[in-house]
């Protein structure tokens, strides 16, 4: 099969290509328009390892003539290109839109016009809102309190009015906040192990009992993959590994890990419209056949011992 990845030089996009790389014989485009998240760098190791099956294309997802050109040919679509920081999207929302939105519509136009078989659009759990009981499931009605949350679940509405419309076979996945390497530092788990490696306190929102359910981006990948692979057209799946902590425990297994103590926290003013907890049902792509392969604590481990080992990467970015 061959696939084109939009926005696969970001985070958890330039793992996915590793992820089918490494596991497939697949073909990769990445597509992806370079902004501050986004760098060759994240892929250096991919271009010289897997040349003859992956290519890049230097395009935004907003310029529907780069996309019809980019498109023809490729079996599949998974479409990581977003914007995705919740503080970005409260100083400037409308590129949030532009990308979120209307770029996902541009994407799912010229894929659909180029005659691709499946698209897969990734989105996030934060669509649903804060969620006091309980978990989220894919019927769930969306709440979203944030410029970011709002046009993710804006786009996904674009995604799924695809399939209803043409028949165009369109999944969306929505998962839970996936850590681990190759994420810019400015998300909380590589922004407070850069700190701490750095010497820096941790600046931590509000009484930090704010709870996620972490997702190490490996186990994501894998199952983005089987959605691709054995989804079902037109439907949501969740995906979540059911490691809920409160950013005040995360805090104090980072710390835990840098050898510091609880005086390099900096508690600072919380975020506006901060959602209090996050928490999705992932039944309906275990159905599927998959499983969360990473223990949290060895996943966060290896991620701190990613960080510090790959400086070269971040501290340009910082």
């Amino acid at each position: 099969m061959k696939l084109l990845v939009t926005g696969g030089a970001g985070f958890i996009g330039s793992n996915y290509v590793r992820w089918v790389l490494s596991n497939t014989d697949d073909e990769v485009t990445v597509y992806d328009a370079l902004t501050y998240a986004g760098g060759l760098a994240t892929l250096r190791d991919v271009e010289e390892k897997y040349a003859g099956r992956y290519h890049f294309v230097h395009a935004n997802i907003c310029d529907l003539a780069a996309l019809d050109a980019a498109l023809p040919g490729h079996d599949a679509v998974v479409h990581f290109a977003a914007e995705s920081h919740v503080d970005r999207s409260i100083a400037s929302p409308e590129s949030f839109a532009m990308t979120n939105c209307v770029g996902t519509n541009l994407v799912l136009h010229a894929a659909r016009r180029a005659g691709v078989e499946r698209v897969v659009h990734i989105s996030t759990d934060e669509v649903y809102g804060s969620v006091e009981e309980g978990s989220s499931a894919e019927t769930d009605r969306l709440e979203p309190r944030s410029p970011y949350s709002a046009t993710k679940a804006g786009s996904d509405l674009i995604a799924l009015s695809y399939y209803t419309t043409y028949g165009f076979p369109v999944m969306v996945t929505r998962s839970s906040n996936n850590f681990g390497p190759w994420q810019y530092p400015e998300k909380v788990i590589p922004l407070f192990i850069t700190n701490l490696l750095d010497g820096k306190n941790v600046p931590l929102y509000g009484d930090g009992l704010n709870q996620r359910d972490w997702l190490f981006v490996e186990d994501n990948c894998s199952a983005i993959d089987t959605v691709l692979r054995s989804g079902e057209p037109g439907e949501i799946y969740n995906i979540g590994a059911g490691n809920e902590r409160t950013n005040r425990v995360l805090t104090d297994k980072l710390l835990g890990l840098a050898a510091a103590g609880p005086e390099r926290v900096t508690y600072v003013t919380d975020r506006l419209g901060h959602d209090r907890r996050y928490s999705i049902s992932s039944s309906k792509v275990r159905a599927l056949g998959w499983e969360p392969d990473n223990d949290f604590d060895e996943a966060l481990r290896r991620t701190f011992a990613w960080y510090s080992d790959n400086r070269w990467w971040w501290e340009p970015l910082r």
